[in-house]
């Protein structure tokens, strides 16, 4: 897919929107080439292949509730999809709430998968989340955390 239009870069951006507020890591993964690498901080380690992927949104489903992801400003040059974003979440364990500002950038490839994804973003504790209740059950199956 040599050249997005900007309606494509936003249906991308819905797509994904929907499966991380959702938790729903198999409505993830179709949005990924098997090959596809994914850094969600250039100072990590790129996440690559299905089956990393597959964990790596397995995590996130397991440690996060109350998603939101917004796509603030959408830009697309050729293949690529640009981002500013802001997004919240529930830490499962702690029930901190976490705010996140950044900026994304997808590279897709000519299926129209992500075949790069690279994130640049800050997050903050800005309280904890009255609406959300650790299960106690849960914390002692996972070592007392």
């Amino acid at each position: 897919m040599s050249t997005l239009t900007p309606g494509d870069g936003q249906d991308l951006l819905a797509a994904y929107k929907r499966a991380c507020e959702r938790r729903d890591p198999e409505a993830s993964l179709v949005l990924y080439a098997k090959d596809a690498e994914h850094r969600a901080n250039p100072f990590q380690d790129a996440v690559v292949g299905a089956n990393a992927l597959r964990q790596m949104w397995n995590d996130i489903a397991a440690s996060q509730a109350n998603v939101e992801f917004d796509a603030e400003h959408v830009w697309v040059v050729g293949a690529t999809v640009l981002t500013s974003f802001h997004g919240a979440y529930t830490n499962r364990e702690t029930t901190e709430r976490v705010r996140v500002r950044g900026f994304m950038t997808i590279e897709v490839n000519d299926d129209g998968l992500i075949q790069r994804l690279r994130q640049w973003a800050v997050s903050s504790v800005v309280g904890l989340d009255a609406t959300f209740k650790v299960d106690a059950n849960r914390r002692e199956g996972a070592g007392g955390r």
